[in-house]
């Protein structure tokens, strides 16, 4: 089945076609909900296509790590329900789910995305931890891109809850940038942005960008045994940061 599979999504693309009729570089249908969980202190759901997750961040005071005194501490985790796919299990997180949330917690850390300065309370005693929270409710390809609007989102709908902890006044997410991934898989030399579950399957090369407002790349991650060329790299560089823009200003302007 896999390799009928690869044969008509290969001819599709020979024809510039896509299963789903898209053009290679089209992303498919997006929806965007913040504040959807009333424990949480930012949220989001986001659809994007058939591919649904839902991101919590909870917000709590702990202690720093050594090496970062004065700043607060962001981890990241991802879980992929057994109701999402066949495919996943119950139980500790797969290397797949680690992978992405590395992917969307790098993405947030190495774009400064989060003014970490000013997540401190005590220097060296006590900073604020932010924890990143992603459920995959359904897979029909490309979680990554889904988890990292939804992550980015959710941060700018958080609170700090320093009243309730006897820290102050609360204050908004010192945000700084909206770092977002942009993934392209790349079959029979083609590259094709926001992959559905059958092209992720069948691709030779799967590539993750995540840029910065500025065009700047804060993360990427390439995954499959094929390579890409370097005319192939620049050009998907290209288009996760043009399509990175175009998420922010029909997404995250309003938020």
């Amino acid at each position: 089945m896999s390799v009928l599979k690869k044969d008509y999504i290969y001819n599709l693309m020979l024809k510039g076609k896509r299963v789903d009729d898209r053009s290679f570089d089209q992303v498919r249908d997006i929806a965007l909900e913040t504040n959807v969980i009333d424990k949480a202190e930012g949220s989001a759901w986001v659809k994007y296509g058939e591919t649904e997750v839902l991101v919590g961040v909870k917000v709590q005071a702990g202690a720093p790590f050594p090496d970062s005194a004065g700043e607060g501490v962001i981890i990241t985790s991802l879980e992929l329900n057994p109701l999402a796919s066949p495919e996943f299990e119950a139980g500790p997180p797969k290397e797949g789910a680690i992978e992405m949330a590395r992917v969307t917690d790098r993405g947030i850390r190495e774009s400064g995305a989060i003014d970490l300065s000013k997540l401190c309370i005590t220097k060296g005693e006590e900073v604020w931890i932010i924890f990143i929270d992603i459920h995959v409710l359904n897979d029909a390809g490309n979680i990554q891109d889904a988890s990292s609007l939804g992550a980015i989102a959710a941060l700018m709908t958080t609170t700090i809850p320093a009243e309730r902890n006897g820290k102050g006044e609360d204050m908004a997410m010192p945000m700084r940038d909206t770092p977002l991934a942009i993934t392209l898989v790349n079959i029979g030399g083609s590259l094709m942005v926001d992959p559905g579950r059958d092209e992720e399957t069948v691709c030779d090369t799967k590539i993750t960008i995540v840029s910065n407002q500025d065009g700047s790349i804060s993360g990427m991650q390439k995954s499959g045994d094929g390579a890409l060329t370097e005319e192939q790299a620049l050009k998907a560089v290209e288009m996760a940061c043009e399509k990175a823009a175009e998420l922010r200003k029909v997404h995250l302007s309003n938020i």
